[in-house]
């Protein structure tokens, strides 16, 4: 059951986190399990009171939740410029869950043993938040998220770090002395 109103606005790490029954560590309460949804209500130093989507409110280590992106970033405030069309990657992403879903069903039915599944599921990557007309969806072949209205879909974040500034065209500085460089 979700709460009226529940936007989270992180989500737990992926490895998962415990949580407190107050901001005490000597009062633990039931872990938090990976990708949550959450809301942060409430801060006190490092401490951060979560609310989850069933009305269920814990205290965590705050630093380590994860911001969900709230709007899509733009240089000028208005709409994403119109960059492609979000159908090829949509397509995609169903290609790939049916792959992964077939090979569960197999591995299910006994039909698959562990190795063979890993061996089968080996480099499947897929990642798609809906949250009414938005949408994320992660680009494996160009190492991106992107983001979606409905129509315009436009880059929101990359797997790359930052690139090297280019070449400036000339030799760096060097500070000469009156005994030379």
């Amino acid at each position: 059951m979700t709460s009226p109103g529940f936007r989270p606005t992180h989500v737990v790490p992926q490895h998962g986190m415990p949580a407190w029954e107050s901001p005490d560590p000597a009062r633990p309460t039931v872990p938090l399990d990976a990708f949550l949804p959450v809301q942060l209500v409430e801060r006190r130093g490092d401490w951060g009171r979560i609310l989850c989507a069933n009305g269920w409110s814990a205290w965590v280590d705050g630093r380590f939740l994860v911001a969900v992106p709230q709007d899509p970033p733009t240089a000028d405030g208005g709409p994403p410029a119109r960059t492609a069309d979000p159908r090829p990657l949509l397509a995609r992403a169903e290609r790939v869950l049916a792959g992964y879903h077939s090979a569960v069903e197999d591995l299910a039915a006994g039909a698959l043993n562990g190795e063979t599944f890993r061996v089968r599921t080996s480099g499947l990557r897929i990642g798609v938040v809906v949250e009414g007309e938005s949408m994320w969806l992660y680009d494996a072949e160009h190492g991106r998220w992107t983001y979606a209205d409905g129509a315009r879909l436009s880059t929101y974040a990359t797997d790359d770090g930052p690139r090297a500034t280019e070449d400036p065209g000339h030799a760096p500085t060097q500070v000469v002395t009156p005994d030379g460089p």
